[in-house]
C-alpha cells in the first residue's frame, strides 16, 4: 500500500523533472512488452530524455506547480508515460516518432515544449526538424555566403584586368610577327 509520504516523494520528484525538463510528451504505452518498453528507455537515453511511468493522480497534483505544463493535464486518462527531455526537445520528439513507426502499440498523446502545447501532428512536425548541430551549420553557411560573394566581387576586378592585359599582349605580339 502507498502511503501519503511515499506519495507526497513521487509529487515532488514529479515536480523537479517538470522543472528541469525543455519538453514533455505523453504516450499511451498500452499492449506493449516489457522488452518493447526497455527498448524505448535504452532509445530515450543518448537524447537526454527519460521514461517514466505514473499514476495520473500523482502526475496531475504535479502538475499544479507549473502552469506552462497544464495543457497534459486533461489527457491524462489511461496507461500513460511521460517523456521528459532535458537536452534537445526535437531529438526526442525524433526517437519517439521513430519508435512509434516500429512499434505501433506506443500511441503519441500530446506534448508540451517551453509553455506552447504539442499536440501529435505537432509531435511529428517538432521530430522532423533539422537538429541543432545540423540548424548550426546551415546558419553558418547564409552568413559565410555575403562574404564569399563580395571576396569574389573583389577577385573580379583585379583578375578581369589581367586578362584585358594579357589580351592586350597577345594583340602586340601578334602584330610585331
Amino acid at each position: 500500500m502507498i502511503t501519503r509520504a511515499i506519495k507526497a516523494e513521487e509529487i515532488a520528484s514529479l515536480s523537479e523533472k517538470f522543472g528541469r525538463a525543455k519538453a514533455a510528451f505523453l504516450v499511451d504505452f498500452k499492449g506493449m512488452s516489457v522488452e518493447q518498453v526497455t527498448s524505448l528507455r535504452k532509445k530515450l537515453v543518448p537524447v537526454e530524455s527519460e521514461m517514466k511511468v505514473v499514476r495520473n493522480t500523482l502526475a496531475i497534483r504535479a502538475l499544479m506547480d507549473h502552469p506552462a505544463s497544464q495543457s497534459l493535464k486533461g489527457s491524462l486518462v489511461g496507461n500513460n508515460a511521460i517523456i521528459f527531455a532535458y537536452g534537445d526537445a526535437p531529438a526526442s520528439a525524433k526517437a519517439l516518432s521513430d519508435f512509434a513507426k516500429d512499434v505501433e502499440l506506443l500511441q503519441l498523446k500530446v506534448g508540451v515544449m517551453e509553455g506552447q502545447a504539442l499536440d501529435t501532428n505537432g509531435i511529428k512536425a517538432l521530430a522532423n526538424l533539422p537538429s541543432k548541430e545540423v540548424l548550426r551549420a546551415q546558419l553558418l553557411g547564409l552568413l559565410q555566403q555575403p562574404m564569399a560573394k563580395f571576396v569574389g566581387t573583389l577577385n573580379a576586378v583585379p583578375s578581369g584586368f589581367a586578362r584585358v592585359l594579357a589580351a592586350h599582349q597577345e594583340k602586340l605580339g601578334g602584330a610585331q610577327a
